[in-house]
């Protein structure tokens, strides 16, 4: 097995409890726990906003404008897989439409993720299948190789590894490492109730204390003039 030309067939992946811990929470208030710099790169957006994704990674990485892999990783990835496509930032070729993601979607897998181009946008809008991508062009893919499957890929500006929680939703992605994920989990979903407590006051009393906003700008040094 070299480099380049690889297949790894299993991998650990995480509980279903694990990967269910993140269930409704948004990526932004995972994210604010991460240190507020966990996110892909924003290039990378919903094809439909409303499919929100949550899987586990199986991950392939692509030459650029290449697809042969990922058509292998289809038949290969399980139910509640999210099939993660490194293609080098690529915009030259659509690396999937609406057959490969009705096909996804008909073996259960969780959603489809590529730092490159999609085509069929039209009718990846409609479903009910996440699928995340840099771009839409009509220009098909080659089926050349090579590539590998189920070993660490940079995608849009992160690392994914095999087995990593993917989270998605209207503004973007995240990638959970699994030994992190019981502790992020909690502490994503206290952040988020402080919101929605904060939203409550804001909404329904026309309240939100920030006393941290005045602290910051005496600590700067700001000068408040007539």
């Amino acid at each position: 097995m070299s480099a380049g030309c690889r297949v790894r067939k299993n991998f650990e992946r995480p509980s279903k409890e694990l990967v269910e811990a993140f269930r409704g929470i948004p990526v932004a208030n995972i994210d604010d726990n991460c240190g507020r710099i966990a996110a892909v790169d924003a290039s990378i957006y919903p094809l439909n906003p409303k499919a929100r994704l949550l899987g586990t990674a199986f991950t392939v990485n692509a030459p650029a404008g290449d697809n042969l892999l990922f058509h292998k990783a289809l038949d290969m990835a399980q139910p509640g897989d999210v099939i993660v496509l490194a293609n080098k930032g690529s915009m030259s070729r659509a690396l999937c439409g609406e057959i490969m993601s009705s096909y996804a979607q008909s073996r259960g897998l969780a959603g489809i993720i590529i730092d490159g181009c999609v085509r069929d946008s039209d009718t990846l809008s409609e479903m009910d299948f996440p699928v995340y991508a840099k771009g839409v062009t009509p220009n098909g893919p080659y089926k050349n190789g090579p590539g590998e499957m189920n070993f660490p890929v940079s995608f849009a500006g992160i690392v994914i590894n095999p087995g990593d929680i993917i989270v998605g939703d209207s503004d973007g992605l995240i990638a959970v490492k699994p030994e992190y994920a019981k502790e992020l989990a909690e502490l994503a979903k206290t952040y988020h109730a402080s919101e929605e407590k904060q939203m409550e006051g804001i909404l329904n009393r026309g309240e939100w204390p920030r006393s941290w906003v005045d602290s910051k700008l005496e600590e700067v040094g700001f000068e408040f003039v007539d």
